[in-house]
């Protein structure tokens, strides 16, 4: 089984999300692309903005009616500081027959080796670059050189997504909502729909509440 991971905080979950999903599993012929939102992310302890609850529902209604995504709330239920290695661990040991892919946008790799225990994580997984508009195309061997053996960056580029320019991020759906514009075509309907309804991100108050 070739098993691929999504882990990130989708608050909102939005098209560039499901866009390198899908990318990412026709180009690399995965079984399953599992989405993992984290409980807190060690690089945005400070930015979550809605609940576990709201975040959870918007990704089941994103991936709804697709039968190669799915939803695991692991992280969530784990609690605390969600660590990927530590997520990987347990989907290792649970399916000790899976190839493990990990899904990133390239524009994390600079940031790759502030992660927590980076070099096993490659021993874990294999990364599935997606290239992201407004960054330059990064050398993963240089990046990951440090991680890997030495034929490993090779086969990272071999399956690096060609993910089609989407310009679309979370932190740019929260602003347009703060300020009363229009996320139509950003997200599908029903997540759009949902944010209506339960008022997400209307303002610094909203954006700070917890369940």
């Amino acid at each position: 089984m070739r098993l691929g991971i999504f882990g990130g905080t989708f608050d909102p979950i939005h098209y560039g999300h499901l866009l390198l999903a899908e990318t990412a599993r026709e180009q690399c012929a995965l079984d399953e692309i599992r989405f993992i939102p984290a409980a807190v992310s060690p690089h945005k302890k400070a930015q979550v903005s809605q609940s576990q609850k709201h975040r959870l529902e918007m990704i089941r209604l994103a991936i709804g009616g697709h039968p190669q995504f799915t939803l695991s709330t692991r992280e969530i239920e784990r609690g605390g500081v969600s660590y990927t290695v530590e997520t990987l661990e347990e989907l290792h040991q649970e399916n000790p027959d899976a190839e493990l892919f990990f899904l990133v946008g390239a524009d994390i790799l600079p940031q790759f080796s502030t992660w927590h225990q980076p070099k096993r994580i490659c021993e874990l997984t294999t990364l599935i670059v997606g290239q992201r508009p407004y960054h330059q195309e990064n050398d993963l061997g240089e990046f990951l050189k440090n991680y890997w053996k030495e034929d490993r960056p090779e086969t990272i580029r071999e399956i690096q997504v060609d993910n089609p320019a989407f310009g679309i991020s979370s932190r740019e759906i929260r602003q347009r909502i703060a300020e009363g514009r229009s996320i139509r075509y950003r997200t599908p309907r029903a997540v759009e729909i949902y944010i209506e309804t339960h008022q997400l991100y209307q303002s610094e108050q909203g954006q700070r509440e917890k369940e």
